[in-house]
């Protein structure tokens, strides 16, 4: 190989070796090696002795530490950066070499890109391969786009953020098919996070990426964040495990989230106000949402699996709305409640949580939240369910703390106690204490809700809640479905279990136009389908099939069709509703240890009981319905007399039918 001096003594000489007998011109300057393909070199400039000019790209003759020409393939727009123990070696492609400037100390590389428009119809891409417990990729303040392709990566950095990008425009970070990548940053640093990104950050690839932050946050944007095809392991977190502003959306792709000491993904405005949905047809332009600083976050496919054990951490937290339209969401939070000690009051873990409304479009849900005053998805403004499947499961108690006193499974009476001391468990909630104007809205899908613990209430809106269809089953202790103002029934099947309080129950009106609803409350002085009569309030009945363990609110109005009652009922048992000799649907009576007297009955014709069908066909609502019915006997029914009042058992036979049932 020749040095760069006798190159520059030959002068023509090198030219005509670059054309006549190689395709590379690699030009080195210390771990940095610039390749120009030969065909592109044209011209170069060699100035008063000091400079060399190649493709746009002046080096200093002194800095140069070796020239050579081979048969070296170069890759357009392509910078490698290959990380080797305690060093690091870059290669940058002839086409880009004037616009990039790599700085290498050990294995910490940091890159000045000085362009801001596309080289040859492209983006530069930056390569990162290789292994090393003490190094960085770093992009130094600029407003230029790239990609940074991971390609085999295993990089720790002890001081500092693995990936630092400080432009403020769009970065593909996206890790190559078949390769597994982990990035893990340092403790107790100044960084935000293990990879960091002021602009806009699209994740993505088909390889696998894990990412473990140990100082903030594993992954941080200071603008949108969008997840499409990429494996993402999110393996522990001081902070939250995705942190961004503006906007979070995840297309498709597999990512995994836990041990994190915050929220697993959180989204918070940009700047002061929120510019709301940007595109006009949400439903059908997904992906469209350029210059939006909303705060919201879209899961639109893929599969999110987080498992979060902080205290009063989120799953899932927005600071404007949240969308679901497909996709598998698996979430558990374990974490207890909290004082904040900002805004006085506690603060419980929650599956998915949205300052603003909340809307799920489709997808299969599976929310679990096992900590004192957990809740599964909850939103300030309003909620919409227009379909798919949502299943949420809460275990946790009643959470107290005062800002002195602190009780994680508190039993006394909140009635008399400021709603900022305490948490109540709840499966699925929607708006703020105080606030009747918003709404919960269920329009379809099918929804499985179990909460446990004391004030424990399945759904609840503290607003008004509608029901225009869909499948719901609750299980509750404190009330199934609640509503501060008024509740509707007008399609759809419902069933709503409370072993401790009602099942349903609205503080306004509550009325039943049409569906199958099938309520049960605790014993005493609850009552299955509870209106608020003591604020002048009324339960409204015009329409539907309904069966209510524990009976009807006194003062009902019943119009429409016909109630009768029956004075016994067992427990454990199966039976089915007719109106006439038409099936309605078939139930199965709750075991619970406490459950109101008297079961009533509403069909729009005549209804009449049978006890002890058989069901066959495939099983739903958790082992409590078939999709046939068939046999039993005939129950006695009397006039409803308007009370809540016994129970005699039944007798003769009815024939079996089929039809929607429990």
């Amino acid at each position: 190989m020749k040095t760069i001096r006798q190159y520059l003594l030959a002068g023509v000489a090198l030219v005509s070796a670059i054309a006549a007998d190689a395709q590379t011109l690699n030009v080195t300057v210390g771990n940095v090696t610039y390749q120009f393909p030969a065909a592109s070199t044209g011209d170069m400039t060699y100035s008063s002795g000091t400079t060399l000019t190649i493709m746009g790209k002046t080096f200093n003759l002194s800095d140069i530490t070796s020239m050579k020409v081979d048969e070296s393939t170069v890759t357009n727009n392509l910078v490698t950066v290959t990380y080797s123990g305690s060093a690091a070696t870059v290669t940058v492609a002839g086409n880009v070499a004037q616009y990039v400037t790599p700085t290498v100390s050990g294995a910490h590389v940091s890159v000045a890109q000085s362009n801001t428009d596309a080289v040859d119809d492209d983006e530069i891409t930056y390569q990162l391969s290789g292994s090393t417990t003490d190094g960085e990729f770093s992009m130094t303040s600029g407003s230029y786009k790239c990609t940074v392709s991971l390609a085999g990566l295993t990089m720790a950095n002890p001081s500092g953020a693995a990936i630092n990008i400080a432009n403020g425009k769009r970065i593909q970070l996206s890790a190559k098919k078949n390769t597994t990548n982990t990035l893990t940053d340092g403790a107790n640093g100044s960084q935000k996070a293990c990879i960091y990104s002021k602009g806009q950050l699209q994740l993505q690839g088909n390889g696998v990426l894990n990412v473990a932050g140990n100082t903030k946050h594993a992954i941080k944007s200071g603008d949108y964040i969008e997840v499409k095809n990429l494996t993402l392991n999110v393996t522990s977190a001081v902070g939250d495990g995705i942190n961004c502003e503006e906007y979070f959306q995840m297309k498709s792709g597999t990512v995994t989230i836990s041990g994190v000491g915050d929220d697993g993904i959180q989204c918070d405005l940009g700047g002061t106000t929120s510019t709301g949905r940007i595109y006009a047809n949400e439903s059908a332009n997904i992906d469209d949402h350029d210059d939006e600083d909303s705060g919201n976050i879209y899961l639109d496919g893929g599969t999110l699996t987080i498992t979060n054990t902080a205290v009063a951490g989120k799953g899932v937290k927005s600071e404007g709305d949240m969308y679901v339209t497909a996709g598998t969401i698996n979430i558990t939070t374990s974490g207890s409640g909290m004082w904040d000690t900002d805004d006085l009051e506690t603060k419980a873990a929650a599956c998915l949580s949205a300052d603003g409304t909340m809307t799920i479009d489709g997808g299969t849900l599976t929310l679990k939240s096992t900590g004192s005053g957990g809740k599964g998805m909850k939103c300030d403004g309003n909620m919409t369910i227009n379909a798919g499947t949502v299943n949420v499961t809460t275990e946790g108690a009643l959470y107290y703390n005062n800002g002195t006193t602190e009780n994680k499974n508190y039993t006394g009476d909140t009635e008399r106690i400021s709603n900022n001391y305490y948490s109540s468990p709840k499966g699925i909630k929607s708006g703020v204490s105080g606030d009747t104007s918003t709404t919960l809205t269920i329009n379809g899908g099918t929804i499985v809700v179990s909460t446990k613990g004391r004030n424990g209430e399945g759904i609840e809106s503290k607003g008004t809640l509608t029901v225009n269809n869909g499948d719901i089953s609750v299980d509750s202790y404190d009330d199934a479905i609640n509503a501060a103002s008024d509740l509707t029934i007008n399609a759809g099947n419902v069933r709503a279990i409370a072993s401790g309080n009602d099942g349903l129950d609205a503080n306004g009106n509550l009325y039943i136009k049409g569906g199958n609803v099938f309520a049960v409350c605790s014993g005493g002085a609850e009552v299955a389908i509870d209106a608020n009569t003591e604020g002048g309030k009324k339960l409204y009945i015009t329409g539907g099939n309904i069966v209510a363990i524990g009976g009807l609110e006194k003062g009902s109005s019943i119009s429409n069709g016909t109630a009768r009652q029956a004075s016994s009922y067992t427990k454990g048992a199966w039976y089915g509703l007719y109106n006439g000799s038409t099936a309605a649907f078939a139930f199965k009576v709750p075991s619970n240890s406490s459950m109101g007297s008297g079961m009533v009955v509403y069909t729009s014709g005549t209804p009449a009981l049978s006890t002890g069908v058989t069901g066959s066909g495939d099983s739903f609502w958790n082992g409590n319905a078939y999709t046939s019915f068939s046999g039993g006997s005939n129950v006695s029914l009397s006039t409803y007399s308007g009370n809540q009042g016994g129970m005699p058992g039944g007798g003769g036979g009815m024939p079996g039918g089929g039809g929607w049932h429990w």
